[in-house]
């Protein structure tokens, strides 16, 4: 790491945040010349050194560089060859007018897709450039009406259909045009606004599930509080030319968003994370006290509050639970006529009901979410055009875990994304959320014909 990075990162943040001065790599990097030609100016003997040195000693760090950027690039250029050769499609899940299901069914057809295959060796993934399956969980308003979607590779849909109807007998499972490209989405003729969605805190902390909310068990539907209601609710207000579209980009979860090993020399994950936050959280737990002979203070016994031993099983039964790489986004599209502002805000706080203080929650991040609107930031209407293109292609390949759309993304339980998505039961009667009105089957295959 450059000496320095931290606190140059930190100080942009804050001029970003208090003032609204943005940078761009083209000003640092002709800043960068400046400061060299001025140094050339200045210390023309020292600078003319260094550049000799450096000059002298290329043999042996050219190469290097060559062969890293060279590897770097063809693993980006074998990974989009394997990506684009795989076909997809899009499933639409229509509930049945009486569901008494808990999100816990959908718990336990995401526990049946978390799969990994397609990279199992060197060979696979880093000559032929092969990557593990994701796919895309998707509620989407069309005009007000609400649809569940589910994106996945065409060869996947088998298994896709055997855990919905296992899960949610009566259900209908139909494919669907993918309604990202019914219409161009382009800056110029529609308005757009979106964002991604990090988590508050650390991964392992929870968010509030459904289990906080007694939907572990069923409940008279009088009595039930599903949290996805909210949130149908008011996608379901859109209204005539306005599009607001949800998805929860999911893959196994092995590591890769931290980077690094762990002691024993294996891959870093969640569950590492998770040990370190716990002992972190049982070392707050330990009062000191003086010791009358040598009056130095020594570490006492554990004397937890009840909230510290509550925060503390939240996260051990949280990564008991099976878990996914988790990319989320939003955008909101509407006609220039019908672009209501508001939408913005109910967009932002759309999981608001999913987080809870003191544990996690999820906050926006990204996008759209990068400019401040200040009158003196030169040229952002141009970026900004340049972000929404860029946001809605990333959304229709339904990417965050490669190149050119990897972004920011989450580690979350089987537990967490079915309280987020899941087919609501018959208790939510909202209006735009269409069910069918009786369930269908296939015939059985013995059928004498």
């Amino acid at each position: 790491m450059l000496p320095f990075l931290d606190l140059i990162e930190s100080r942009t943040k804050k001029l970003k945040s208090e003032l609204g001065v943005r940078s761009s790599p083209r000003p640092i990097f002709i800043l960068g010349l400046v400061l060299l030609a001025l140094s050339f100016i200045v210390m023309s003997s020292a600078v003319s050194t260094a550049l000799s040195l450096a000059l002298f000693l290329a043999p042996l760090w050219i190469p290097f560089m060559l062969v890293a950027g060279a590897w770097i690039l063809w693993i980006i250029l074998k990974r989009s060859e394997y990506i684009a050769f795989q076909k997809t499609i899009l499933l639409e899940i229509k509930p049945p007018r009486n569901l008494a299901k808990t999100p816990l069914a959908m718990e336990a057809m995401l526990s049946g897709i978390h799969a990994g295959p397609y990279e199992g060796t060197w060979y696979k993934k880093y000559i032929k450039g092969a990557v593990r399956p994701w796919w895309s969980l998707e509620i989407v308003s069309l005009e007000g009406q609400v649809h569940f979607f589910i994106w996945t590779r065409t060869g996947f849909r088998r298994l896709i259909e055997a855990q919905m109807y296992a899960q949610y007998p009566g259900v209908q499972i139909t494919e669907a045009p993918d309604y990202t490209r019914l219409m161009t989405a382009s800056p110029e003729e529609w308005e757009i606004w979106g964002c991604d969605f990090v988590h508050t805190d650390k991964d392992p902390l929870p968010i509030k599930t459904y289990v906080e909310y007694g939907l572990d068990k069923v409940q008279k539907e009088p009595e039930q509080v599903d949290p996805l209601a909210n949130l149908i609710e008011f996608m379901g207000s859109m209204g005539k030319g306005e599009y607001l579209w949800l998805q929860l980009v999911i893959r196994m979860h092995k590591g890769e968003k931290y980077g690094k090993l762990n002691e024993k020399g294996k891959p870093y994950t969640w569950k590492d994370e998770a040990a370190e936050l716990i002992k972190e959280l049982r070392e707050k737990t330990r009062d000191t006290y003086t010791d009358p002979a040598t009056g130095e203070e020594r570490p006492g016994f554990p004397s937890p509050t009840k909230g510290q031993m509550e925060k503390i099983a939240a996260i051990e039964r949280n990564i008991s639970k099976l878990a996914f790489d988790v990319g989320a986004r939003g955008i909101y599209l509407a006609s220039p006529e019908k672009f209501d502002p508001i939408v913005i805000s109910g967009l932002t706080g759309i999981f608001k009901q999913f987080s809870s203080e003191g544990w996690n929650g999820l906050r926006p991040s990204g996008w759209m979410t990068a400019f401040d609107d200040y009158p003196w930031e030169i040229g952002v209407a141009k970026l900004k055009d340049k972000y929404r293109a860029w946001m809605v292609e990333a959304y229709r390949r339904r990417q965050f875990f490669h190149d050119p759309y990897k972004l920011d993304t989450m580690v979350m339980s089987t537990e967490e994304i079915a309280t987020i998505y899941h087919i609501p039961s018959s208790s939510v009667e909202t209006p735009s959320l269409g069910r069918i009105q009786s369930a269908t089957a296939e015939a059985p295959s013995n059928l004498p014909t």
